[in-house]
């Protein structure tokens, strides 16, 4: 049996459950000005997945490196979120 294909489902949806909190505590914390850090992450995380030989591994490492591009775009959405009441404003930041 080849588990392959149901290890990278799993990693997927964990990674995607991981992230979305990360988001949320990230805008909440520091703003979309962190932007540049998921980048950075999300670029290391691709840049490993092209010299891992282990298949399933580098496409874990490659769905991580997406999901972090992914959460630069949730990061603005979040702020949006927030300027609709939907998620609590940080009251110690400073206001935009």
């Amino acid at each position: 049996m080849n588990w392959s294909g149901i290890i990278l489902g799993a990693a997927a949806f964990l990674l995607i459950g991981v992230f979305h909190p990360i988001v949320i505590k990230a805008e909440y914390y520091f703003g979309k000005e962190c932007w540049w850090i998921f980048t950075i992450v999300g670029v290391a995380f691709c840049a490993a997945s092209l010299l891992v030989e282990n298949i399933v591994f580098a496409s874990v490492l490659g769905v991580a490196g997406f999901s972090c591009f992914w959460s630069i775009n949730e990061l603005f959405h979040q702020e949006k979120r927030v300027k609709k009441g939907w998620f609590p404003s940080n009251p110690k930041r400073k206001k935009d």
